[in-house]
């Protein structure tokens, strides 16, 4: 099954909580946390997410786009994350982060930017319950897409296979109905879009419209088929 998470970086922040219903048909809510160091841009910090938990009943996708989340990350399940995805660039005790994240009651993340490889993170995997390829350089929205990423995303779904794992593959960056297809169809099953959801007129039809293409997708892709 594909799941949509809209990021609200593409959104109004002026009216978050009408924006996050918005999309209430969505799976996750994707918030993307920057603080001006990992990435040259800054958004916002724990007390807007807990607010925004309070205020939307999809659950939060938190994608830290931060330093030192080994320190960070722990607040931001408090503050209501239902998933947190650190950045393996920036953590420095990668296992121990994820261990400390589900022990927290969340699920455990890592992202990969475009030119870090897959390979180096393989024994990691049974760590984590999703992993994150950027199909973008991390830090703005409205991005476009990086073919490129797409082996990337194949051999990363061949490493999950290999070991069993039953790990989400998520993909973040210029996600869109001209794209999410060839990303279902390299492996990915979590799709998180901004532009291509905040930016349509009916942003709860973006969202049916881009799962339904990227499950059609899926049934026909090799791994979906052998899985």
């Amino acid at each position: 099954m594909a799941l949509i998470n809209p990021s609200i970086l593409s959104a109004d922040f002026a009216r978050l909580a009408e924006e996050a219903k918005a999309v209430e048909g969505a799976d996750w809510l994707h918030v993307d946390v920057m603080d001006n160091h990992f990435v040259p841009n800054l958004t916002l910090g724990a007390p807007v997410v807990e607010a925004l938990s309070k205020a939307t009943d999809t659950p939060l996708d938190l994608h830290l786009m931060i330093e030192d989340p080994d320190r960070w990350a722990p607040q931001y399940i408090e503050a209501g994350a239902g998933s947190v995805t650190f950045h393996a660039e920036a953590a420095a005790a990668p296992v121990r982060l994820a261990r400390e994240i589900r022990a927290k009651g969340a699920r455990a993340s890592m992202a990969l930017k475009p030119a870090t490889p897959i390979e180096p993170y393989e024994d990691l995997l049974p760590e984590l319950d999703m992993l994150l390829i950027m199909t973008v350089e991390p830090g703005f929205g409205g991005q476009a897409f990086l073919d490129i990423m797409l082996p990337k995303i194949r051999r990363t779904r061949e490493l999950i296979s290999k070991h069993g794992l039953e790990m989400w593959l998520q993909v973040d960056g210029g996600v869109s109905a001209s794209t999410i297809e060839r990303c279902a169809e390299a492996g990915a099953d979590v799709f998180v879009a901004g532009s291509a959801v905040y930016g349509a007129d009916d942003p709860a039809k973006a969202v049916r419209e881009l799962r339904a293409q990227a499950e059609s997708a899926t049934a026909k892709a090799d791994w979906a088929c052998a899985h």
